[in-house]
């Protein structure tokens, strides 16, 4: 005989459930907890709405903005900077409060159909702390009156840049913070409209964050680095980078510039081969001779500068100058033709003493490959640089004292020093520690963290790098419990034409026990990895090499001899496991004359 379930068995419980349902206050209180629902969502999408036309509007008006700052002409905008920075801040601050509150919170943390939710407080909370805390001490910058011009308007600033140096911090770290939100914010939700907006936002904020981190260095070290607190002294070096060096290229012709309350004055200009062999007191520590000690970097010129960590040029340059000339010297400084470019773009041509105009357009090809076919005789065709180098720096000076020239020659030694075309270096230690945290200080990343990088010294000793492609792509594979695989793919190039090129330029003064013909050349490629990373093999165009191990600056580096023919390309492929990361590696930047052209593949978390 079958079973039959007893009064607390499965039929006797559905039956007390339906029965508690028709309980009236039972029916109520879900019937209230539904319209609760109803309404919170009611309310996130009427708040929602209205936080979207707050947060276009704010979007207008720092448009306006950036048109009234960026303009020339001042009087285009009959509203005031500071006052369209604070409507906008008005703004954005009421789009994040319509997306606070219980309601947005709860449905913030509802699974999979909160991630809109999520990413609409994100995007309102990062607009309301970038209009209200990250952008107001830079516009009041920016909108400085510009009545002043010359040398007395750089005077100004400088002024106005230490009376907002705490600002610019606070600025800097408000900045900091909200690129962290951002980043935090859901990668995709079922909303593709609010997924382009996250993606707009965090794009913002990569470029927003870090120039605030520039703005509140330059706020403390800017003002006394101009010679605000006294004349300033500093040797600047024009590298050339038509033959590579660490830091980009061969030191060439330098300058002594003084710079006085702002007013700078160049006081020498000279060739190369007046260091050429001076050997400064300079003691860069037992690492840096391990790793370049046989080029003899503190007593050739030429090799001073081997090493892509600018401080150690540095170094090597203020001490051979003082050495030689007795004068004491601030700093160092490193500009490029690269960089002439852009700051002839913002300033307008200058003129050589053969009246040869030097133009944003020209720079680059005149002091890098048609000199060595015009002048055949090395000393006059030094004597021509140093008059490029002559009619460059009073180009820029005669720029500093015309209206309306500095914000835009402001402009081009931002973008330089971004790529690495502008490097500087302090005597003064307070300065040079608050300087080596950002891209104007050159320097090797010290910390540990993911680091990739590829730099190339030349080893033939022409000037065949104006020909020189770089390409990285970064992989990273599997995590073991030895840590993560990285595959390092590091191509090469060689476009130099197999005829035609002065002897000048193909020479091989490497005198290589092998064949060779003009337009070859030879390179010491370096690829430097993160902190504690080991190489498990590496290949030369699909054949197994040994490459060189050391470690600068607590990196791990490898370094290969790589002969590179003419009209060519190599690939080097290393082989790494690296202390497990979920970041993306700080990228190396060694600049040429064609950039690095990189691909850093994203990263995935280990599990």
């Amino acid at each position: 005989m079958s079973a039959v379930p007893g009064p607390s068995g499965p039929v006797h419980g559905v039956s007390r459930l339906r029965g508690s349902l028709r309980r009236p206050s039972v029916r109520n209180a879900l019937l209230a907890a539904a319209a609760l629902c109803v309404a919170g969502a009611a309310w996130i999408g009427v708040t929602g709405l209205m936080a979207r036309s707050e947060l276009l509007k704010a979007q207008r008006q720092l448009s306006t903005l950036k048109r009234t700052v960026t303009s020339a002409s001042p009087t285009e905008s009959s509203t005031s900077p500071e006052r369209t920075m604070r409507a906008a801040a008005a703004h954005a601050a009421r789009a994040h409060r319509l997306t606070t509150g219980p309601a947005w919170y709860m449905a913030s943390h509802v699974p999979y159909l909160g991630r809109p939710v999520t990413t609409v407080r994100g995007i309102a909370e990062s607009a309301d702390r970038l209009a209200g805390d990250v952008l107001p001490p830079l516009v009041g910058l920016a909108a400085r009156p510009s009545d002043d011009a010359g040398h007395s308007g750089l005077h100004a600033l400088l002024s106005e840049l230490r009376s907002s140096a705490a600002a610019l911090e606070q600025a800097a770290r408000a900045a900091a913070e909200t690129r962290a939100l951002a980043d935090g914010l859901p990668r995709a939700s079922w909303v593709p409209g609010l997924d382009r907006a996250r993606v707009q936002l965090v794009s913002q904020l990569q470029r927003t964050a870090p120039a605030m981190a520039d703005m509140a260095v330059a706020g403390r070290v800017l003002p006394s680095m101009l010679g605000m607190d006294g004349p300033r002294r500093y040797i600047v070096v024009f590298q050339n980078t038509a033959e590579a060096r660490g830091t980009g290229g061969l030191p060439g012709a330098f300058t002594v510039l003084t710079v006085d309350q702002g007013r700078p004055r160049f006081e020498t200009f000279d060739i190369d081969t007046t260091l050429a062999h001076v050997r400064p007191d300079v003691d860069l520590g037992a690492e840096y001779r391990a790793q370049y000690g046989a080029m003899d970097p503190t007593g050739t010129w030429a090799n001073s500068n081997v090493s892509p960590h600018f401080p150690y040029a540095a170094r090597i340059w203020t001490a051979a100058w003082s050495k030689y000339s007795g004068q004491r010297v601030d700093g160092a400084a490193a500009v490029d033709p690269s960089a002439l470019a852009r700051l002839l773009q913002a300033t307008g041509p200058g003129r050589l003493p053969d009246g040869t105009a030097l133009t944003a357009d020209n720079v680059l090809e005149l002091t890098q490959r048609t000199s060595y076919a015009r002048f055949a005789d090395s000393r006059e065709r030094k004597a021509f640089l140093l008059g490029v180098a002559r009619a460059a720096a009073t180009t820029f000076t005669g720029a500093l004292s015309t209206p309306g020239q500095l914000p835009e020659l402001l402009k081009a030694t931002y973008d330089i020093t971004r790529q690495g075309r502008l490097k500087v270096w302090s005597a003064e230690h307070r300065e040079q520690s608050l300087l080596q945290q950002r891209p104007l200080a050159g320097a090797l990343p010290s910390q540990s963290g993911p680091l990739a990088g590829v730099v190339v010294n030349n080893a033939a000793g022409g000037k065949l790098d104006y020909y020189l492609d770089r390409e990285l792509h970064w992989i990273p594979g599997d995590c073991t419990r030895h840590g993560r695989k990285v595959t390092a793919r590091v191509t090469l190039g060689n476009r130099a034409p197999a005829s035609g090129l002065p002897p000048y330029v193909t020479q091989r003064v490497d005198d290589p026990p092998y064949p060779t013909r003009p337009g070859d050349n030879r390179v010491l490629v370096s690829y430097y990895a993160s902190s504690g990373a080991r190489l498990s093999g590496a290949t030369l165009d699909g054949q197994p090499v040994t490459v060189g191990t050391s470690v600068e600056r607590g990196h791990a580096v490898y370094t290969l001899d790589v002969e590179l023919p003419a009209q060519s390309s190599r690939t080097l492929t290393l082989h790494l496991l690296e202390p497990i990361s979920d970041r993306t590696p700080v990228l190396l930047n060694q600049p040429l004359v064609t950039p690095l052209r990189a691909r850093l593949e994203a990263v995935s978390a280990c599990e």
